[in-house]
């Protein structure tokens, strides 16, 4: 299963980007898809994620700009990202938690990330 990640780009403060994510085959079953992101020199964090019943869940630092969103049908996941920041700098990472068919256990695939670049 490979996730294929999208969208990035180099931006200027206050611009917008969306990135996609598209899984290269059907689960029988998606727990949660989530983006997450790593800065240099720093630690991955979870930027957004969205289950099943279509919750979500943000990062205190993108609340109110970024907004997340899922097509089950095409297995993709979105992440739309307003008001850019130069701290939103960083290598974004999908990431779906899914159970394959004729499989018995959920597992984590993670896609290969996209450089987001924000100038100031």
């Amino acid at each position: 299963v490979q996730l294929q990640a999208s969208g990035g780009g180099l931006v200027q403060a206050g611009g917008s980007l969306r990135l996609s994510c598209a899984a290269s085959e059907t689960f029988f079953s998606i727990n949660v898809m989530a983006w997450h992101r790593q800065a240099p020199g720093k630690q991955r964090e979870l930027v957004a994620d969205i289950r099943s019943g279509g919750n979500t869940n943000y990062a205190d630092s993108v609340k109110g700009r970024f907004t997340i969103s899922r097509d089950n049908a095409k297995n993709t996941v979105y992440l739309q990202m307003n008001s850019l920041k130069p701290e939103d700098t960083a290598v974004y990472y999908c990431n779906c938690n899914a159970q394959r068919w004729r499989s018995s256990s959920y597992v984590d695939y993670w896609g290969q990330g996209t450089l987001v670049t924000v100038s100031s």
